[in-house]
């Protein structure tokens, strides 16, 4: 099992296999967001997909979805939220 200090949960914890996207920003992601993290992210993720019915064959809402990973995991920017959720 390989430890990461998690970016977002501010803890070590267990971090992910291998990098989940590709690139320089999926070997960031390994080295700095734990498997916990990266499912809280996968569950925002679904529902911004949902909420705004993308099509991940679209480059644009490839796009969106990137920018919106990358400000959820290593931004202080806000990251769009879904209308009437409110997190536990």
């Amino acid at each position: 099992m390989k430890e990461v200090h998690c970016i977002k949960l501010g803890t070590s914890l267990e971090g992910l296999e291998r990098a989940p996207y590709p690139g320089d920003l999926g070997k960031r992601i390994l080295d700095s967001v734990s498997k916990e993290a990266w499912q809280m992210w996968l569950d925002h993720q679904t529902m911004l997909i949902n909420e705004n019915n993308l099509n991940l064959f679209d480059e644009s809402s490839q796009s969106y979805l990137k920018e919106q990973m990358k400000n959820y995991f290593f931004s202080e920017q806000d990251i769009d939220q879904i209308e009437g959720y409110t997190p536990k």
